[in-house]
């Protein structure tokens, strides 16, 4: 019964396979030894945090700058276009601040319409000054 149980357990634990570079495994942010799974990068979630804002951050202010005016342009078209489609001036744009040199891309369609995308929402000239605000379906 138990003790056979046991006898097994006591075993298997023979062949569990050691890892000795576990032992010397050190957190990527601190340096601190790590205890623990044997795929562990951090010793803990501060360190994990820090280490891959440092890495994903934008590395210049020219990139921050950019990735600045393209939020900024989202941001007002997002409250421009409540409702996914509507109808601005260039003045009303302009008066928020949206800047018309950045955007994400742009689509050319088969009628000859231009739409010029920050993210998922985009804009189209109209005549008059007028603009064509629009959601993209993602």
């Amino acid at each position: 019964g138990m003790r056979l149980a046991y006898a097994q357990f006591a075993a298997l634990e023979c062949f569990v396979p050691r890892n000795d570079k576990n032992m010397t495994k050190t957190c990527l942010e601190c340096n601190e030894k790590i205890v623990g799974r044997e795929d562990k990068k951090f010793c803990s979630d501060g360190c994990r945090n820090a280490y891959n804002n440092k890495i994903n951050k934008d590395s210049t202010n020219y990139m921050r700058n950019i990735n600045n005016k393209l939020r900024k342009n989202y941001r007002i078209l997002l409250a421009l276009n409540v409702d996914g489609k509507s109808k601005t001036t260039r003045a009303k744009l302009t008066s928020k601040g949206f800047d018309f040199d950045y955007f994400t891309n742009i689509l050319n369609t088969k009628t000859g319409n231009t739409y010029y995308f920050l993210y998922d929402q985009g804009y189209m000239q109209l005549e008059n000054d007028y603009y064509m605000l629009v959601k993209k379906d993602i």
